[in-house]
């Protein structure tokens, strides 16, 4: 990983959008510090599209979407994603009556396949802790809806070996696997960050990310970010990343000199720092978003 000051300005320069972790990337200790928030805010202003993607619920996604200043949020590790619902009919897709505005969900499984889905899933969250002392569903798994979640490290502290032993577990039930910073998680259907940010971009732009990874950058800190790491033309790890460095088969080209928000704030700093000025994003690049707000 290189120093973050090595990254070179003609590159920061043709950037037009950003995907970022939220937890212990964007957030620090929990909760968003005013330094991050006014990150998200300088790429916004710098002309950049924003999108947050992470391992949380979708249901715990839906106040940041709603309030942070990011043009959507994919949550479950790629599974589902919260959108304007401007957005959703200004690309021809219909928004979800089940949402109240101004959010609305897209998802990459049917309804028919999510319910059988969470079924087994239920079935297997209380064998896995049965067999495994100590290991608990998230607290916010009330929020749900794709995947599986173990604490390991938010208020829970296990052991790596226990880790391990959770993850043979859901994949011995067919499950595809993730670890966060803070999560285990398990989920049917080949979902990840990568995978996500292919499909939203396409839902959204109808374009291939693919073929656009020299203009985007990923910002992120642990396991389940490995595919965007392995991926992304231009990728940033926050400083606390150096916690799972010998553990990570794929690391970030950048390292911040800060944790966390801090770091975060470092990346859309120098990325605002070599935009030109008065930047715009050409509209066959642009996710058409608008910033969302609470109905009353």
């Amino acid at each position: 990983m290189l120093p973050l000051a090595q990254w070179p300005a003609d590159e920061r320069r043709g950037i037009v959008g950003v995907f970022t972790d939220i937890d212990d990337t964007l957030t620090t200790d929990g909760s968003i510090t005013p330094d991050a928030l006014q990150a998200l805010a300088q790429l916004q202003a710098a002309g950049l599209q924003v999108v947050a993607i992470t391992g949380r619920p979708v249901g715990w996604c839906e106040a940041f979407a709603a309030t942070w200043p990011v043009d959507a949020i994919v949550a479950e590790n790629g599974a589902v994603a919260l959108v304007p619902e401007k957005s959703l009919e200004e690309n021809g897709l219909q928004p979800s009556p089940t949402m109240r505005r101004p959010l609305s969900k897209l998802y990459q499984q049917t309804a028919g396949t999510r319910a059988t889905n969470q079924a087994r899933m239920q079935q297997i969250g209380t064998r896995v802790m049965f067999e495994v002392p100590g290991a608990f569903i998230t607290r916010d798994s009330d929020g749900r809806e794709t995947d599986l979640a173990f604490d390991y490290h938010e208020h829970a502290r296990l052991t790596p070996a226990t880790v391990q032993r959770v993850v043979n577990l859901l994949q011995g039930f067919g499950m595809h696997t993730t670890v966060s910073s803070i999560h285990i998680h398990g989920c049917f259907g080949d979902f990840n960050k990568w995978q996500g940010a292919n499909w939203i971009v396409r839902e959204l732009l109808q374009r291939d990310l693919s073929r656009e990874l020299d203009r985007w950058v990923f910002v992120g800190d642990s396991g389940n970010d490995q595919a965007m790491f392995e991926h992304f033309t231009h990728s940033v790890g926050v400083a606390n990343i150096r916690r799972f460095e010998e553990q990570l088969t794929h690391l970030p080209r950048y390292v911040t000199p800060s944790e966390r928000g801090a770091g975060f704030a470092e990346v859309a700093a120098v990325i605002a720092s070599a935009a030109p000025s008065n930047a715009t994003v050409p509209d066959r690049l642009r996710i058409s978003m608008s910033p969302t707000k609470r109905s009353s």
